[in-house]
């Protein structure tokens, strides 16, 4: 008898958040905005594509693919395209990785990363 006088949830309450576009922290030629990080990239390649692999818990390997940068501009709804993120790293790599790895380090630095 307790149980037919509460009332049934047919419905699910919905929660609608608009993300709104981001946008990279620093431009993909700001490498004076961060001197450690552009020394990293210049002399060692290898070990930036790796700090930002493992920023992110992915393979060391995969940091300094496109996969990579599109799913880090994904996470934080920066506007761009796969083909966008393919010319960044065909043409300049190290720009594109020091890009990556500075956008990382102040979204930490603001603690939303």
């Amino acid at each position: 008898l307790a149980m037919a006088s509460q009332s049934v949830i047919t419905v699910q309450p919905q929660f609608s958040a608009v993300q709104q576009p981001g946008q990279w922290q620093t431009g993909l030629l700001d490498c004076c905005s961060d001197c450690g990080v552009c020394l990293c990239g210049t002399f060692c390649l290898l070990c930036l594509s790796c700090q930002v692999a493992g920023d992110m818990n992915e393979c060391c390997m995969c940091g300094s693919s496109v996969a990579m940068r599109t799913l880090y501009r994904t996470r934080y709804n920066i506007p761009g395209s796969i083909l966008e993120d393919f010319c960044a790293l065909w043409w300049c790599t190290p720009c594109s990785l020091c890009q990556l790895k500075r956008d990382i380090n102040r979204r930490r630095e603001m603690g939303i990363f």
